[in-house]
């Protein structure tokens, strides 16, 4: 080739998922994108007296990550005052961190665990007790999502929301209470989350320079993770284009890490058709650029179809108009060639949204149009071979690495080894694509997912091995699951052949692993992280041998930030400190059912006393809870 390259990558284990030649030793790069990638020799021809060499000394190269479904835009807006839990695995360890925020955090300032973890992550396989919370947070507003099933507030945060005696529950939702009426801190999602969403918005925000430089913090979050693409799948409470004013000034800024296609969500219910009219008539499905660019519509079509996901409590049944709700919107995205995404969990609300889909196709044909379903739990054969059928994809999420256990409960192991029933998918010809659904529900960690999808286990169960959902005939190799994270995502933003594969002529992103996802024993593969993530051939991450090549940031803002302090994903522990955390459990009961919920764990993590001994401590506490 007559050209010289920008950078070469030699010395490593590449696997490029590009099946004309799937491994290389070395890989070049120029103008943001791979010319050469094969043995080492043939690539080193093109360096020139100004190519940048790096030596990955026999480390394992992938592709960069795509994810097909993330909250990232309104994610970032709030990353820098969110606490994570996600990867504790000890809920003893994760009140020690929430103290230790609330003695940081200032008034009026609230301290926001916002889902990304979830209780079968703990030793203890339970959630705090509101009087744990408040013991540690007497002052400070504390708000805790759970899932899509509950909120935690402290008596501070009810005070702050203004929740009382005479506040009547939302429609969908519930303010538990004491005897005398009194707001306990427990919301409920009764079906969906809108209560737990409209009570978090109304903590303080953060203001416009202090967004971009949480969002700079959220994408390079992900970026150490490996991930270079997502697909934004709108969100709650995340209007266009008003919430969108940071991320589209960081992109003209030329400060996006990651590249970015948007999907617009509904804002207002019973005016769903307003929005998509006056949205269609501002922006067109993939005006923009590489890094920033339109998807089309959702995941939110029409409020009457969102049937949120909450295994502890029975099936929501979609109103009766639904359909009548559902096909106007669908007919002006098809005849404004929208792709769209539509978020449903069960088969049943599958089987009447298809129902809409087809009358449309008969009358507007679809023609290729890329639309698909998120989620998709529950789907059953048939629905997946109408899916086929009318050309739609289905986009999957390890939500059930998360609550797998909660549904195991309600409808038994049988019914959880389809969940969601991916080989099927694939046989049937449907493109599938994998995601996180993060931030509020599962963690935005890539690498759980992939675990989840090689594994079938979910983070907690029976065992700190978590609990095995799936047969080994629905669940992927090696070498299929990082697929869904790359070369097939690139179909749910009409991007197929631009990227996901190392390979000559697509754009130069990559990752190269801290450890070997093909070799490491499965339950470490939710541990690797990126070592060096290039984006358009320009390090974006760097750590070890690789943390001087990419350029620095400036520190979290604002100074009390819990990512100043933690990060974001917490690194799990070793097995010996988990069977450390395990053991306290089992010495404190909290494993245990009882009628008794005042305890006095969160005071003693605060107070200045031997905890050493962790069976003969706890038990002299007579602690014996339930975990709701």
């Amino acid at each position: 080739m007559n050209t010289t390259a920008d950078l070469i990558l030699f010395n490593g284990r590449i696997t490029t998922l590009d099946r004309q030649n799937p491994q290389a030793d070395a890989v070049a790069m120029r103008d943001g994108r791979f010319v050469a990638v094969g043995d080492e020799r043939e690539v080193m021809a093109l360096a020139g007296p100004a190519t940048q060499r790096i030596d990955l000394k026999g480390r394992r190269v992938i592709p960069g990550l795509i994810d097909s479904h993330m909250h990232i835009i309104r994610g970032g807006l709030n990353y820098n005052m969110e606490l994570r839990w996600d990867g504790i695995r000890s809920l003893a360890d994760a009140m020690r961190v929430l103290k230790e925020q609330v003695d940081r955090t200032p008034a009026p300032q609230w301290v926001r665990v916002v889902g990304g973890f979830t209780e079968h992550q703990f030793a203890e396989k339970r959630l705090p007790t509101l009087d744990e919370i408040n013991a540690v947070a007497p002052d400070t507003p504390v708000f805790i999502l759970h899932l899509y099933n509950r909120a935690l507030l402290n008596a501070a945060a009810l005070r702050a929301v203004g929740y009382s005696k005479d506040t009547p529950n939302p429609p969908g939702g519930e303010i538990q209470r004491d005897a005398q009426g009194n707001p306990t801190g427990l919301l409920i999602a009764k079906p969906n989350a809108t209560i737990l969403y409209a009570t978090l918005a109304k903590g303080p925000k953060l203001p416009p320079e202090y967004q971009k430089n949480s969002s700079r913090h959220f994408m390079r979050e992900v970026n150490r993770l490996g991930v270079t693409g997502v697909i934004d799948a709108g969100g709650g409470f995340q209007n266009y284009p008003d919430d969108y004013q940071i991320i589209e000034e960081l992109h003209r800024e030329g400060q996006l890490t990651v590249r970015l296609a948007y999907n617009l969500f509904t804002q207002k219910p019973k005016e769903e058709l307003n929005d998509f009219k006056s949205w269609a008539k501002q922006v067109k499905p993939g005006q923009g650029d590489d890094l920033y660019r339109h998807n089309g519509a959702g995941e939110m079509l029409v409020y009457t179809a969102a049937d949120f996901e909450d295994f502890r409590v029975e099936r929501p049944d979609m109103p009766r108009s639904m359909e009548n709700d559902m096909e106007p919107v669908v007919r002006l995205l098809v005849e404004n060639r929208w792709p769209w995404r539509l978020h449903a969990t069960y088969n049943e609300t599958i089987t009447r949204a298809l129902d809409v889909f087809e009358k449309v196709n008969r009358d507007v044909p679809f023609n290729g149009l890329h639309w698909f379903i998120d989620h998709a739990e529950t789907v059953d054969e048939r629905n997946i071979d109408r899916i086929a059928k009318l050309g739609g994809g289905i986009a999957v999420q390890h939500r059930m690495a998360y609550q797998g256990e909660d549904f195991v409960e309600r409808y038994g192991a049988k019914a959880a080894e389809q969940t969601p029933p991916i080989r099927r998918m694939m046989e049937a010809g449907v493109p599938v694509g994998a995601g996180t659904d993060a931030t509020r529900v599962a963690s935005y960690n890539p690498w759980v997912s992939l675990s989840w999808l090689v594994t079938g286990k979910t983070l907690g169960g029976k065992t700190l091995g978590g609990l095995t959902l799936y047969p080994s005939s629905n669940r992927l190799d090696r070498e299929s699951a990082p697929r869904l994270w790359t070369e097939a995502n690139t179909w749910f933003s009409n991007e197929p052949g631009k990227k996901g594969q190392i390979k000559e002529g697509q754009l130069a992103d990559l990752a190269v692993l801290s450890d070997d996802y093909f070799s490491v024993p499965e339950d470490a593969i939710q541990d690797i992280t990126s070592v060096l993530t290039l984006l358009g051939g320009n390090p974006v991450h760097g750590d070890g041998d690789f943390k001087d090549l990419a350029p620095p940031l400036p520190p979290p803002m604002p100074d009390w930030s819990p990512v100043r302090t933690y990060g974001g994903y917490q690194k799990r522990a070793d097995n010996g400190a988990e069977r450390k955390y395990a053991f306290a459990a089992a010495g404190c009961g909290c494993t245990n059912s009882c009628d008794v919920h005042g305890h006095a764990h969160a005071a003693a993590l605060a107070a200045n006393v031997p905890t050493s001994d962790a069976r003969s401590f706890w038990g002299s506490l007579g602690c014996s809870c339930w975990a709701f």
